[in-house]
This record gives C-alpha cells, structure tokens and sequence, in this order.
C-alpha cells in the first residue's frame, strides 16, 4: 500500500533530488563494468537506463515492488533496443540467484530501507552473486539516525492545473540507526486539496562503523576515491 501512495510522486521528485546527482557521480565507478550489472532496487528505472547508456553490460533489474516494477517495464519498452539487454527481477534481494556471478552491485538509496538483521544478512547474499573481486557500490550518508524534526514541505512540482507537493518529518529517533518517518503525499489545485495521504514507517541510517564491520565480515574490502554520498566495496578475490 505504501509503494502505490508514493507511486505518483516518485519520478516527479526524484528526477530533481538525487537522481541527477547519481548520474553525475556514479559512472566513474563502473569503469570497465562491461559484462554484468545487478543493480538492487531499481524502482521505476530512472537509473537501471542510465547504467544501459553507460556501459553495455547485461543487467539485472532486482524490483519487488508490482507498482515500481510496472514503471520500469514501461520504461524499458520505450527503449525496445534494451528489451534484450535488462533482465527484470520480481524476487526479494535475499532470495536472488544470477545464472553467473555479476561483475557489479548497484544499489541507490536502497539502504535506509533495510532493517539492520535483514541488512547484516544481505552482505554475504550479494558477495555470493559478484565474481571474486566484484564491485559493490551504494549511496551513504553518514552520521546514523537523524533527529527529531517537525513535518515540513520538500518540494513541490506543478503538473497541469495540480501541483504535487511532499512533506516529511522524523516522529521518533534512537539516535544510532532507527527513526520513523512520516510522510504526507498532497495534490492541490489552488487552495483546494485533491488528494492528501500520509505514510509514517521505520527507516534505517547505520553508523560507519557498523557497515563497515558488516562488509568486512562479509569478504568484502573497501576501495578509496568513491565520490561523495556513494561507497565501494570489492569482494575479495
């Protein structure tokens, strides 16, 4: 129920939050990636094409998500050259399995979303899916769990006569790594409200320390020089 209340907003506000940031920063990473992508996650596609364009790897778009997943299907269908090339997942990211090892693991903004037991056991599941040296990359933010902090608008984008409009604030925060989240979704046209839905739920922001004792126990060692809000790991040779 989640995913179809925020289902309308999210290519609208991600194509101007991080998403542009991520193609910018993120394809240096995949120098030489030229075999195989799973990229954890993949939402709507907004980034699963961008990793098409740059490098001619097959990929593996992992979505659980029936709503995401529709999106991303649409997507590729206007791209029909990548219909032979992007193999999409339904599966949960514990229970998949590659017909090979990837060279690649992509996941954006995939972390915050993962409860630290589901977490601690997804490292080992992906170094099984990477080739020996394989490329792990992820977006961090640093500092764990934020503080409590009131609703207040993100952003609005205007569509037509309507403007859509996300709010959001922190109800609850252990200060190490959990928080609740609350989200309000608002469609106005003028001062009228259309529509007004609100989805309150746990988010996740591990501690450096945390993660990096996770991935290590995994097999995994980190590589220097990711650009800022991205880290990579390489699972051992």
């Amino acid at each position: 129920m989640t995913d179809f209340i925020s289902l309308p907003f999210y290519d609208l506000f991600h194509e101007n939050g991080h998403v542009p940031v991520i193609r910018e920063t993120l394809p240096s990473l995949l120098t030489g990636v030229t075999r195989s992508i799973l990229e954890v996650g993949a939402g709507t596609g907004l980034i699963t094409t961008s990793l098409a364009d740059w490098s001619p790897a097959e990929i593996f778009a992992l979505e659980p998500s029936d709503g995401m997943r529709a999106i991303l299907l649409s997507r590729l269908n206007a791209r029909p050259e990548l219909l032979d090339r992007v193999t999409v997942l339904p599966c949960d990211a514990l229970s998949v399995r590659l017909p090979e090892p990837a060279e690649c693991v992509v996941m954006i903004n995939v972390l915050y979303s993962l409860p630290h037991d589901y977490r601690r056991r997804l490292w080992p599941v992906l170094a099984e899916q990477l080739e020996p040296g394989g490329l792990l990359v992820f977006t961090w933010r640093a500092g764990g769990a934020p503080q409590v902090r009131p609703v207040e608008r993100l952003e609005s984008r205007r569509v037509g006569r309507h403007t859509y409009s996300v709010w959001s604030g922190v109800t609850e925060s252990d200060e190490k790594e959990t928080f609740t989240g609350r989200f309000v979704y608002r469609i106005t046209e003028g001062d009228e409200v259309i529509s007004e839905e609100e989805v309150v739920g746990e988010a996740y922001r591990p501690l450096w320390e945390t993660v990096e004792s996770e991935l290590t126990g995994a097999g995994f060692t980190q590589q220097p020089g990711a650009p800022d809000g991205l880290l990579a790991w390489r699972r051992a040779g």
